[in-house]
């Protein structure tokens, strides 16, 4: 039998599916999110820092299970995408392949298409943090701090919920203030810290300017 064949079996007299066959469709939807068991993937240079980025806790992203926006309730970092693709960029769309099938991440080893029981119990499990992986580096780290403390979702959520309020200009004027900070933090660690620009949607989350989208804000 040929190995990338799926195994099958009958069903009300269709065939389904039970065994993956590789067709490469879950990794053309997005890369995965990592748990503290994936720790020593990003630790031992088998996925660099800058493949990943963090969904900050309170962003409101789709939540695929739910199927609908929700805020969520910590850190969640995830692998980039190709491009502008939801292709995870470790993905060989050549050869339809992962780049690092024997040391995939465990969403990836959970995940079935046929059955999504597995991943969706440890979908919200022992979530890998920003902290798990850069306390020690402790300039960064308190810098990373600062931006959440002054760029946090609850925040931002209080002042869009104002905007349409008699405090709307005043809620208006320290949204800009909140976006100007995380911006400038951005291209202050580039200058002056030397950092790799393609390190920052894992270091400071993916900018405002595109998350305030799915708050309705057009910035």
């Amino acid at each position: 039998e040929n190995k990338n064949s799926a195994a099958t079996s009958e069903d009300g007299g269709k065939k389904r599916v039970s065994e993956c066959r590789r067709c490469g469709t879950c990794c053309r939807k997005g890369g995965p999110a990592f748990h503290r068991a994936d720790k020593a993937l990003i630790e031992k240079g088998v996925i660099h820092s800058k493949y990943l980025y963090t969904i900050r806790k309170g962003e409101l992203v789709y939540d695929n299970v739910r199927q609908c926006l929700e805020p969520v309730s910590s850190d969640v970092i995830k692998l980039k995408g190709k491009g502008k693709s939801w292709t995870c960029i470790l993905f060989d769309e050549e050869q339809n392949a992962c780049t690092i099938y024997d040391n995939r991440p465990i969403q990836c080893r959970a995940l079935k298409c046929w059955d999504t029981k597995a991943i969706e119990d440890l979908y919200a499990q022992k979530r890998l943090q920003r902290e798990d992986l850069i306390a020690d580096i402790e300039g960064l780290w308190g810098l990373i701090k600062d931006h959440q403390a002054r760029c946090n979702y609850e925040t931002i959520q209080k002042l869009v919920d104002a905007i349409n309020s008699d405090r709307g200009e005043d809620a208006r004027q320290k949204l800009a203030e909140i976006i100007q900070f995380d911006i400038e933090i951005r291209k202050l660690v580039v200058s002056r810290g030397g950092l790799d620009v393609e390190m920052l949607d894992f270091l400071f989350g993916r900018p405002l300017k595109q998350t305030l989208k799915n708050f309705g804000l057009k910035i």
